[in-house]
C-alpha cells in the first residue's frame, strides 16, 4: 500500500473504482479518500483492466453495468491476472438472480444502488479483512457500554441478548456508535445513513430512532427481568433542536 496523494500517513487499502456514471464515481472516489483510501477512478471496463494492471489494486469496487462491457466480464478478466484480487459489486438491479450471479462469478459482496456512503466503506472494510489485507489488529466489533455491534456477522447485543435489526436500522445504529457521546443531527443522519440522493423527509429519521430504542432500550424486548431490567440505561437520547446522541445518562 501507497500513501494517497496529499497525505503524509499510509493509505488503509489501494482502491480501484470503476462506474461510467461521472457523478457517482466522483462521489465515490472523493469519500473513500476521505476515509483513508488510497483510490484509482475508471469509467469503463477497458479503463478498469488497464488500471489494474498497472496499478496493482487490494480492491475493486465495480459496477456491473458499464458502457463496454459487464462488471461480470471485467471480473473474469481481472481474475486472470489476480485469482485472488477481492471485487464488491455495485448494482442498480433489484433482481436476485443477478446478485447471486455476482457472487456465483466470483464477486466477494455487492451493493445495491442508491446506497449508503457508510455501508460501502463498512463493506469494503470488512471484505478487506477476510482477504487478510486490513491491519491484523483491526476489531470488527463495535462496543459501547453493554452495547456491541460485530460489523462481520451484522450482528447486535446489548446486554448479552441478540437483537433483531433491519439493516437500515443496523446502519443507523453503527453510525450512533462511531459518533458515541457526540450529537448527531437529523441531516447528519441521512447524508450518512440513507440513500447519498435521499429526497425524503426528515421524519424518517424520527422513525427509525423510535424502532431502535424499542429493541436496544426496552427491557422488555430484551426480554431482562429483575436486577438486569433495573440496571438497563436508556443509550439513544434526543437533543431537542439539536439531533440525537448514543450515550450512557451519567455521560454528560
Amino acid at each position: 500500500m501507497t500513501p494517497d496523494a496529499g497525505s503524509d500517513a499510509p493509505a488503509e487499502a489501494h482502491l480501484l473504482v470503476v462506474d461510467d456514471e461521472p457523478n457517482i464515481r466522483e462521489l465515490l472516489t472523493a469519500s473513500l479518500r476521505f476515509a483513508g483510501f488510497q483510490v484509482t477512478p475508471a469509467a469503463d471496463g477497458n479503463e478498469a483492466l488497464r488500471k489494474a494492471a498497472d496499478k496493482e489494486p487490494d480492491l475493486v469496487v465495480l459496477d456491473v453495468m458499464l458502457p463496454d462491457m459487464d462488471g461480470f466480464t471485467v471480473l473474469r478478466r481481472l481474475r486472470v491476472n489476480d485469482p485472488n484480487l477481492p471485487v464488491l459489486f455495485l448494482t442498480a438491479r433489484d433482481d436476485l438472480s443477478d446478485k447471486v450471479h455476482g457472487l456465483t462469478v466470483g464477486g466477494d459482496d455487492y451493493i445495491t444502488k442508491p446506497f449508503s456512503l457508510e455501508e460501502v466503506v463498512a463493506r469494503i472494510r470488512t471484505v478487506l479483512r477476510r482477504a487478510g489485507v486490513a491491519g491484523p489488529t483491526e476489531d470488527p466489533v463495535l462496543r459501547y457500554a453493554d452495547l456491541e455491534i460485530d460489523q462481520d456477522a451484522y450482528e447486535v447485543r446489548r446486554a448479552g441478548v441478540t437483537v433483531n435489526l433491519a439493516p437500515t436500522e443496523f446502519k443507523l445504529l453503527r453510525y450512533l456508535m462511531d459518533n458515541a457521546e457526540r450529537v448527531v443531527s437529523k441531516a447528519q443522519i441521512l447524508d450518512h445513513v440513507w440513500e447519498y440522493d435521499f429526497n425524503g423527509e426528515a421524519t424518517i429519521v424520527e422513525s427509525y430512532i423510535s424502532y431502535l430504542r424499542r429493541k436496544i432500550d426496552s427491557a422488555e424486548h430484551l426480554g431482562l427481568t429483575g436486577a438486569a431490567a433495573e440496571s438497563l440505561e436508556p443509550l439513544i437520547h434526543t437533543r431537542r433542536n439539536f439531533g440525537y446522541v448514543l450515550r450512557r445518562p451519567s455521560a454528560r
